[in-house]
């Protein structure tokens, strides 16, 4: 092998794929990362076993002789990430494995294993679907955060995902919230296609997707029972977690006794401040919603929180409130989440009593809804 490449490139491919290497591999290829040469590009590919989870990312090349070999994720990312900005001339001794680099005024040597130790990465699909690149990020990120980190119940570690007719649908529960977005698509299923995906994985699709990628491709479950995501250059495949999800139809409210409308950027700050002062009780934060004391007049959320070590705080943001007053509390960090990842104006906090589950959704949308349980309250 004998190519080069521009530092700045190199150094982008690295970061992208570096994410699928494992801290603690198995075999020292798994810490590795595949250099491989087609045609006029360099492909660079990482797998985690742990996650079933490849990433595959091609970059431009000057190739003056093909040829692959592994080389050390973090040793040769770390190096690449501290050259000059300049080109990158890469010559793999084939007889040690070593990959002698130099750029300007560096030179270095790096210590390869042979890449026919890699396992293979597929990137070989051709997608089934297509969805637009801003709006899969948004689903993702709009679910991945609710779902579970603990492997007590591994299928809630996933996100569920489901295509029926025209409309695509994800949704992630821990068992204390729930998150479900839609949208619609150009195509129809006519039969239902369910699975469930690594929220990992997914979390590395919606970080890796750019504004260059204006549509994914998206390759459904074979034989081998792996999704595969499609982007301009970079292709991730993850194997698909085994179980049934629960049915979380069940736990969405279906009425409520109080509806309040709030600016997003309002409530989020009021929480982020209640946040500071949580922390020492399970980050239980209380919400008093007060309805109009009269015509003309707008209703109010209280926003509170209190330590018995550092004191509390309490905060009012302006509201349009209908229904029932409520008084209800709530793990202010899994509200600061929910508000974070709704870029809508002003959102729309619902429910039906202090015992039962909250509902946050954007104002005049319904493709997505975020439901939380309610903390029990101590006065």
């Amino acid at each position: 092998m004998k190519i080069s490449v521009l530092q700045e490139n190199l150094a982008k491919g690295l970061s992208i794929v570096s994410r699928a290497v494992e801290n603690r591999p198995t075999m020292p290829v798994l810490g590795n990362v595949l250099l491989q040469t087609e045609d006029a590009r360099l492909r660079l590919a990482a797998i985690n076993m742990t996650l079933g989870m490849g990433i595959t990312c091609r970059i431009g090349a000057k190739v003056e002789q093909h040829g692959a070999v592994t080389l050390p994720s973090k040793t040769f990312a770390d190096l690449v990430n501290n050259l000059s900005p300049e080109k990158v001339e890469l010559e793999l001794d084939d007889a040690t494995q070593t990959m002698h680099l130099r750029c300007g005024g560096t030179k270095a040597n790096i210590k390869g294993i042979d890449a026919d130790e890699f396992p293979p990465v597929r990137t070989d699909g051709t997608g089934d679907f297509v969805v637009e690149g801003k709006i899969l990020k948004e689903m993702i990120l709009q679910t991945v955060f609710a779902a579970a980190t603990e492997d007590a119940r591994p299928i809630l570690t996933g996100v569920y995902v489901r295509l029926e007719g025209n409309t695509l649908t994800m949704a992630a529960a821990d068992g204390y919230r729930l998150a479900v977005r839609t949208t619609k698509l150009d195509q129809e299923f006519a039969n239902p296609v369910e699975m469930v995906i690594p929220a990992k994985s997914l979390a590395e699709v919606a970080r890796i997707i750019s504004d260059e990628d204006s549509e994914v491709l998206i390759t459904l479950p074979g034989e081998q029972n792996l999704v595969m995501f499609h982007m301009k250059n970079v292709d991730v495949s993850s194997q698909l977690l085994e179980g049934k999800f629960p049915d979380f139809t069940a736990i969405i409210p279906k009425t409520y006794s109080t509806a309040t409308v709030m600016y997003t950027s309002e409530l989020l700050r009021a929480c982020q401040r209640a946040e500071i002062f949580a922390r020492d009780s399970a980050y239980s934060g209380r919400l008093y919603v007060t309805p109009p004391r009269g015509p003309g007049e707008p209703g109010e959320v209280k926003v509170a929180s209190s330590s018995t070590e550092r004191g509390d705080n309490e905060g009012i943001v302006d509201a349009s409130v209908e229904g029932e007053p409520l008084d209800i509390s709530f793990n202010i960090k899994y509200l600061i989440d929910v508000l974070r990842v709704i870029p809508d104006e002003r959102v729309v906090l619902q429910s039906n009593g202090s015992a039962n589950p909250g509902v946050i959704r954007p104002e005049n949308r319904d493709d997505f809804i975020h439901v939380i349980m309610p903390m029990s309250m101590t006065r």
